[in-house]
């Protein structure tokens, strides 16, 4: 093992059928050292945190610890537990009805005589150490979110944890919960604790982290002290762009975007909503093609789902055609003319037992009311008139929707939206997981839907895609709005320049 390292895992291998999801993963953890994980959605972060903690098999590679001869067995999260790896989740795994010195302990004591008052000196001993704002008889349902994140942790080190493994902690907490979550995580780290830190937010890693890794599409890209390491570079290194390849891409299109006053289809005025998105203001013109741009996490679809009423908002207005709406739930939007292809087709879109035809009216059946059917005929009219016009690849509208292909799916689902006319259309990552010819097909509708006056947000994780459609990019990190780029400012440079914190690209 290399000096100071108190975890090393090598030549890490995970295959699923048909993935390969970590190919020769190296990983470094090094004794009172907070070590950042990153990598977009599907880098194969998860899946080596599962790996270390045993609730995956890794098919080759070994994993060391300090203190240990020759490579450790982990085949279970018992496992890795008994040799001092312990992982505080995103989602609090504790037991809210008890008391925190119970949570701290439990499946720990053996016996009935279980001496509960030994047990709570204990808690508070621990407590003080780390400075956890609670008493050990408190019951834990009734701390913050941050406290019981606290408690967690607390639990994990006085089970004598070499390695700490923090998945998410800050997702769910303000501001100031996050910087006593630093300062517990700092303290520990004085302690010598090596840290695994894995989020999605920039800010946090460059405030707190000694070293990142970064992995992408299951393999490892490298290994950086954090003042090595750019925000920008960072950001191109997730993304998997060099910025010695980043040419200007100019679109296929531009649209006659209506620049009058009665142009504005859709105005947000100080935006926010129940998943934590800071207050925002938003627009779209009439014939505009505009996106949401930002890493996974920084809240784009959060934004559109509050636009649409499917997420809860806490503050702020909408103007839909120069009047004030009230949008509480997702019909509200659809009366008024929005639509909304969902990031997730699968949970949020399709219907899979349903039919084509019924997938393709479901949305216009909802805004006329179910005491109001389509009749058969005009539903099969309208469902064979999409398929025509978005060639979707299916042996007759009566077949089940999830026999299609993911690509054929997602035509599907914006045959439906077409299907209600909206004056704007919002489609959250339209073309993730399908072939690259459907791609271009639905990049050229979105084109085409300008040109015929709707207006259209769309949402994609690959950069190319976003240029090549948008003639104005909302960018987006940790949730809040941090910039706006059009014109001679659409470039990947820019945008992951944006992305990072405003830094220069050069």
């Amino acid at each position: 093992m290399q000096e100071g390292a108190v975890l090393e895992m090598r030549g890490i291998c995970k295959y699923f059928p048909g993935v390969r999801a970590l190919q020769n993963v190296d990983f470094t953890l090094r004794e009172g050292e907070i070590h950042a994980l990153m990598g977009e959605n599907g880098a194969g972060k998860s899946t080596l945190i599962k790996v270390l903690t045993g609730v995956y098999a890794k098919d080759s590679g070994e994993i060391f610890l300090k203190g240990r001869e020759g490579a450790v067995s982990i085949k279970s999260p018992q496992d890795a537990q008994n040799v001092g790896i312990s992982t505080v989740y995103q989602e609090i795994t504790l037991c809210p009805n008890l008391t925190v010195a119970e949570n701290m302990f439990i499946a720990r004591t053996k016996g009935a005589g279980v001496n509960w008052g030994a047990i709570n000196r204990r808690a508070g001993e621990i407590l003080r150490s780390l400075d956890i704002p609670v008493s050990p008889t408190q019951q834990l349902g009734s701390c913050s979110i941050a406290v019981q994140q606290m408690v967690a942790i607390a639990r994990a080190v006085d089970m004598e944890c070499k390695v700490l493994i923090l998945d998410e902690p800050t997702s769910s907490l303000d501001d100031q919960e996050v910087q006593k979550l630093f300062k517990l995580m700092l303290d520990l780290k004085k302690k010598g604790v090596g840290i695994i830190f894995v989020t999605h937010f920039l800010e946090q890693v460059y405030e707190v982290c000694d070293r990142i890794t970064v992995l992408r599409d299951g393999q490892l890209v490298g290994e950086y002290i954090i003042e090595d390491l750019p925000r920008v570079q960072l950001v191109s290194k997730m993304l998997g762009k060099d910025l010695d390849e980043m040419a200007d891409i100019k679109k296929d299109h531009t649209g006659a975007v209506d620049m009058s006053d009665s142009g504005i289809v859709l105005e947000a005025k100080q935006l926010a909503s129940v998943e934590g998105i800071k207050p925002f203001d938003f627009h779209i013109r009439k014939g505009e093609v505009n996106g949401f741009t930002g890493l996974l996490g920084s809240g784009r679809s959060e934004c559109v789902r509050a636009l649409f009423g499917a997420d809860r908002t806490t503050g702020g207005t909408i103007r839909i055609g120069g009047k004030e709406v009230k949008i509480h739930k997702p019909r509200d939007a659809m009366k008024h003319g929005v639509g909304y292809l969902p990031e997730d087709r699968k949970r949020d879109g399709i219907v899979g037992d349903l039919s084509v035809r019924d997938n393709i009216i479901l949305a216009l059946q909802v805004m006329k009311g179910f005491f109001h059917p389509i009749s058969r005929a005009k539903a099969e009219e309208f469902a064979d008139k999409y398929i025509k016009l978005l060639e979707i690849k299916t042996a007759s509208s009566d077949t089940p929707i999830k026999s299609l292909s993911g690509g054929n799916q997602q035509k599907c689902i914006l045959a439906r939206w077409l299907l209600t006319n909206p004056s704007y259309l919002i489609l959250d990552e339209p073309t993730r997981g399908i072939d690259i010819g459907t791609k271009i097909e639905i990049q050229k509708l979105v084109l085409q839907l300008a040109d015929e006056g709707k207006s259209v947000t769309f949402i994609s994780s690959e950069i190319d895609e976003m240029l090549r459609t948008c003639s104005r990019l909302v960018v987006m990190r940790d949730r809040k709005i941090v910039g706006e780029l059009t014109g001679a400012d659409l470039t990947q440079t820019k945008i992951m320049a944006t992305i990072a914190g405003g830094e220069s690209a050069s």
